[in-house]
């Protein structure tokens, strides 16, 4: 009998149409008519779609799937999908198992129901789905499920997929554009890649069922700080307990049957905190195995009577949970645009992809920071647990004594003195991992890649690496322009990268993101500091934004608008639901339980009184609670009648959820936090922190 570890190559991408499988079940003529729409997007004809729809029916039959969908990602963070069978009626009530080319390729589901941001009235519901031929199809849930776009009947992008593909094809083409200038001429194209590491929190299913701020919101809105945190660190990468290990054993098996390369599993900083990573891959398909990885996680919690939690701040005063992006460039001869090379023409071809990634980043700081805005979040960033909402590069020593040698045009010191003269003389390889990690920073360069690390743990990655794609293209874009025209490469190639780094050298920053000194600093140098989404995201539609995306052919002006209405509108809604469940926890279960908890303490006291005992406890308590009570009870009627004082307008609504309601919010929860301290606990109407965060 196989153990796990020789079952594995068998049982990963066993669930998913792969490349190997489609081989094996295609012709050879509609194997590469489908390569060739993979690579060149050459369209598949009807004969050559049927018969990939027939294979891929089969296939997934044996699977156990009786249904098919398309499986795309509307603008929330969560996938979508509409199940219909292969069944089709033959007469004489028999049926026969039915999947065409033209049901494989198109879909029509209703596109009224999602968010569009007005791109499409209630009354326009016709929208369509698009097989994304890049992305295997996979069975689950009995189910054969096909990775689609989602249109509107107009062509407007409705999901994230789209722009995302987009963007992949503007950073490969501009990319070629630079590699060609150095003489590459076998490159074809350039993928963006990404590998998103993924937090979350594990909670007992009884205990979460007993908590309407978990069940409603996703977080807390009430609770102390329990006794013990994670003060003494034996967390981090501590010991699995073995209910949780059994979880995330399970959890990688259905993860690899679809194709998910889970790579790392361990404990993160705070109690009941968890972490899974996985192998680089392409964007896009990073980006819907991310989606099947919160999806999973949330599944095989429900097994093991766990309920995974992925709201970023799920309880106040220990670590929230975020998702760092690692995201490069790799041609399809194999390399990795990001990594130094040991010669004069990679040193200089890698400076040039640097300089255009710092440029980019500087330029179009308020762009990136909008893709990590959110209600969530804002819990999270900056709070000495993620990176500050400043937006700067950390490259690590000796990459940033590099970028000041080109700026100073001083000497490089490695051993001995050498001249910098980029693309001429030979710049020193620059290793891996010669510096420390510096985890308060929201960009850090990690070796051959980028991590962005101020990414919500809940939500989708698609924005963020569409941003990074498309600002990455903007630059190469222009260094392309110019470089092109040249006369003398060397020398405008040289001047190009000096120019760069000294204009943007702003944007570097090794030291500490937690110092209350940067914040200090990085306005000195003018850089954005958007603390919250209501800050953060009315630069979403900005010019500056609409054009880079317009002229990348990323998105329209029309689609950025809509997505910049969706944001704020899930923001104020997100809020909303939080204040009507805090309103409804402390009217409906906190109050009534203090209530009862005084009135039995009233009695006790008389009692006390009657028999001559002492009631200094009892009194104090009872005093303290009423005035408590009294406190709360005019926090929750001023939040009640603040929310309805909320003004229709989606933005004007947002600044207003910010600066009124999340700290009529805040109140509210001070009075029922220090309540929750005195009240026996026998009385308190939900499990508190305690319970909660040592459930395991």
């Amino acid at each position: 009998m196989k153990n796990s570890s020789e079952c594995l190559p068998e049982i990963f991408g066993s669930y998913v149409f792969n490349e190997e499988t489609m081989k094996e079940r295609l012709s050879e003529a509609s194997f590469n008519a489908w390569k060739k729409c993979t690579t060149d997007g050459t369209p598949l004809n009807l004969d050559t779609a049927n018969e990939i729809a027939q294979a891929m029916k089969l296939w997934a039959m044996e699977k156990g799937a009786t249904h098919y969908t398309h499986w795309f990602q509307p603008m929330t963070d969560v996938t979508a999908e509409k199940h219909d069978s292969f069944i089709h009626p033959i007469g004489g009530g028999s049926i026969d198992m039915e999947f065409s080319g033209k049901e494989l390729i198109k879909g029509e589901p209703d596109a009224s129901s999602f968010p569009s941001g007005g791109l499409r009235a209630t009354f326009e519901a016709r929208g369509y789905t698009a097989w994304d031929p890049t992305s295997f199809a996979f069975v689950k849930d009995n189910s054969l499920y096909i990775p689609t776009i989602f249109l509107s009947y107009s062509g407007q992008a409705l999901d994230k997929k789209t722009p995302l593909l987009r963007s992949m094809e503007a950073v490969s083409k501009q990319s070629i554009r630079i590699l060609r200038l150095f003489g590459d001429t076998e490159t074809k194209k350039v993928t963006a890649q990404c590998g998103p590491e993924q937090e979350y929190f594990l909670v007992d299913k009884e205990l979460y069922k007993q908590r309407e701020d978990l069940c409603m919101t996703g977080r807390t809105l009430f609770g102390n700080k329990p006794p013990r945190g994670q003060e003494l660190e034996d967390h981090y990468f501590g010991q699995i307990k073995p209910r949780v290990a059994a979880y995330m054993e399970d959890l990688d098996n259905e993860l690899w049957k679809l194709g998910v390369p889970s790579k790392t599993k361990h404990n993160e900083v705070a109690p009941s905190q968890h972490e899974m990573a996985p192998v680089f891959s392409d964007a896009n398909t990073a980006c819907d195995s991310n989606q099947l990885v919160m999806d999973m996680m949330k599944k095989v919690a429900d097994r093991h009577g766990f309920v995974c939690l992925l709201h970023e701040k799920p309880y106040a005063g220990v670590n929230g949970s975020g998702k760092h992006d690692n995201w490069s460039l790799g041609t399809d001869t194999g390399k990795n645009l990001l990594k130094p090379g040991s010669t004069p023409s990679q040193n200089a071809q890698f400076l040039l992809f640097l300089a255009a990634f710092v440029k980019g980043v500087d330029e179009y700081q308020e762009t990136l920071r909008c893709t990590v805005a959110s209600a969530g979040n804002d819990h999270r960033l900056g709070a000495q647990e993620a990176p500050p909402a400043i937006i700067s590069i950390f490259l690590g020593d000796e990459l940033e004594a590099v970028v000041e040698s080109i700026i100073k045009g001083t000497h490089y010191k490695d051993g001995a003195k050498k001249s910098l003269r980029i693309g001429v003389d030979v710049l020193p390889t620059i290793s891996q991992d010669t510096t420390d990690r510096n985890r308060t920073s929201p960009m850090a360069f990690t070796g051959n890649k980028f991590e962005f690390r101020m990414l919500g743990s809940s939500q989708s990655i698609s924005g963020p690496n569409i941003a990074l794609n498309t600002i990455m293209a903007e630059e190469l874009r222009e260094f392309a322009d110019k470089l092109e025209k040249s006369k003398n490469f060397g020398k405008d190639l040289d001047t190009l990268i000096k120019k760069t780094f000294t204009e943007h050298q702003r944007i570097i920053f090794n030291g500490n993101g937690y110092d209350e000194s940067w914040v200090a600093e990085a306005e000195k140098r003018g850089l954005a500091n958007l603390i919250s989404t209501a800050d953060a995201l009315p630069h979403y539609a900005s010019k500056k934004s609409v054009d880079l995306y317009v002229k990348n052919g990323v998105y329209t002006k029309q689609e950025m608008t809509a997505r910049a209405n969706i944001h704020a509108e899930v923001y104020d809604a997100r809020i909303a639901i939080e204040a009507r469940t805090m309103l409804d926890m402390a009217r409906r279960e906190i109050m009534p339980a203090v209530s009862s908890y005084a009135g039995d303490l009233s009695v006790r006291i008389a009692n006390l009184k009657a028999a001559g005992c002492v009631t200094a406890y009892e009194t104090d308590t009872s005093k303290e609670v009423a005035v408590l009570t009294d406190t709360i009870m005019k926090d929750t009627q001023k939040l009640s009648k603040d929310m309805e004082k909320v003004p229709a307008d989606p933005w004007k609504a947002m600044k207003f959820y910010h600066d009124t309601v999340i700290p009529d919010m805040a109140k509210v929860r001070e009075s029922a936090d220090a309540l929750e301290l005195l009240v026996d606990k026998k009385y308190w109407p939900f499990p508190v922190y305690a319970d909660l965060l040592f459930s395991e």
